[in-house]
């Protein structure tokens, strides 16, 4: 029994278990993740009550589905529920791509272009740029009639909108279709550009090298090992040419085109291993045994570099760990900087009563003085941070309080963009007659 389970599924259990690891040895999120994560924290907890859920305070630049959210909680309900009952405390559209590609790898066309339409409706609308050169190939070789595709494609495109209006309209209170709003923002408007742009090429040249590793130099002699690729690789290359030409660019607006590739570089890698005895071939096979080793070294050191790159959620974590300690009060209000709910804090970090949070923004530095906060959590670099806590002390001696205690620092070191910041929790323990709220 076992050994038939290892056969079939070893390699799923192989994946799925590196991927456990990560999440258990770096729990946390960056912005990049923070919409879903939030969205989900705030349909476990919240359910219907929509005007606690945290979007509509914090939309973010564009609005974003609520679908995958909900599906991903509707799984992970029963878990939560136990977890309350005992008293504990950019990845969806990849799904469907890879069904979608599994669909398209067993010659069942029609249904790869629906997975590819539904994601294309409901969770990234740049995965149009795959399903155009995937569709146009079918149509080319034939192997899918050009009315029946359309029509279709056509009724999953009618029941994905539908669906994602529905559902959003009702979350973000308007009438909203997220990833129309997306598309607009990011292609028509070219707002995306305003968060950074990469050179034409950096997808080649930065992007996928760091994605594939080893696989990336072999992925193209898979090719030439073996033609009945280049149907596959071909529309997945034109997927991230066509991507290129947006000057806003990041990792995971491609990363539904590395399973490809990944396959193309597993059949370059069985060739040269199945014919590794052999004068050239077994040269080869050495390369390839010394770029899986990088791969390997890489892999580490992008994990350590992972574990170390959540200032703000191990600064959340050292706090709770030490508040009831250092603080004796019946209530713990904290307030989070907008740098560090982007480095690793969201709800989900957060414990009950008698903790509360903040995350206000535009707070200056009177303000904080005349506000309740028992913990500041901020990133900063420590020379900013002294100075702020040297400001903000004159600042209360200068509107008639007595003085500014502060205690309980945490300092985590971290590297960020090659400059050197903190997270400070710092406790305002106020006496008698100090800063105190109107």
């Amino acid at each position: 029994m076992a050994s038939k389970f290892l056969q079939f599924y070893g390699h799923d259990f192989l994946l799925g278990s590196i991927a456990a690891f990560y999440v258990l040895m770096v729990p946390y999120t960056k912005v990049e993740e923070s919409f879903n994560i939030q969205a989900m924290h705030d349909i476990l907890y919240h359910r219907y009550h929509l005007d606690n859920y945290d979007h509509l305070e914090f939309p973010g630049v564009v609005p974003r589905t609520f679908i995958g959210a909900l599906l991903v909680s509707i799984l992970a309900s029963p878990i939560v529920l136990a977890m309350q009952l005992l008293h504990m405390p950019k990845i969806y559209s990849l799904i469907i791509v890879n069904l979608a590609y599994g669909h398209w790898l067993k010659g069942s066309f029609y249904t790869a272009l629906n997975y590819l339409v539904f994601a294309t409706i409901i969770f990234r609308c740049d995965i149009v740029l795959l399903l155009s050169p995937l569709g146009l190939e079918l149509l080319l070789t034939k192997s899918i009639s050009f009315w029946k595709a359309l029509k279709c494609c056509t009724v999953t495109t009618l029941l994905c909108i539908g669906l994602t209006m529905l559902v959003d309209s009702i979350t973000w209170k308007r009438l909203l279709w997220p990833e129309f709003e997306v598309f607009w923002f990011n292609s028509v408007l070219n707002r995306s550009s305003e968060w950074g742009t990469h050179s034409i090429h950096w997808y080649f040249t930065s992007a996928l090298p760091r994605s594939l590793l080893a696989g990336y130099p072999p992925f193209v002699l898979g090719v030439l090992f073996d033609r009945r690729l280049l149907p596959l690789v071909l529309p997945v290359l034109s997927f991230v040419v066509l991507y290129s030409k947006l000057p806003h660019k990041e990792l995971h607006f491609i990363i539904s085109s590395v399973p490809i590739f990944n396959l193309s570089s597993a059949v370059a890698a069985s060739r040269i291993y199945n014919n590794r005895k052999k004068s050239f071939w077994k040269f080869l096979n050495l390369i390839m045994l010394g770029l899986l080793l990088i791969s390997l070294g890489y892999t580490i050191v992008s994990f350590m570099a992972s574990y170390e790159n959540y200032p703000s959620g191990y600064a959340l974590k050292k706090l709770h760990q030490i508040g009831h300690v250092s603080n004796k009060t019946k209530e713990l209000w904290v307030h989070i900087d907008p740098f560090s709910a982007m480095n690793g804090i969201s709800l989900f970090c957060e414990n009950e009563s008698p903790w509360r949070y903040s995350k206000e923004e535009g707070i200056t530095h009177e303000e904080f003085c005349q506000r309740n906060f028992t913990y500041l959590i901020k990133i900063k670099s420590p020379e900013c941070i002294f100075m702020e806590i040297l400001k903000m002390k004159s600042l209360c001696l200068k509107i008639g309080q007595d003085a500014l205690k502060l205690s309980g620092f945490i300092l985590m070191g971290k590297r960020t963009n090659g400059m050197k910041a903190c997270s400070i929790a710092f406790q305002m323990a106020i006496a008698a007659n100090t800063c105190t709220q109107p």
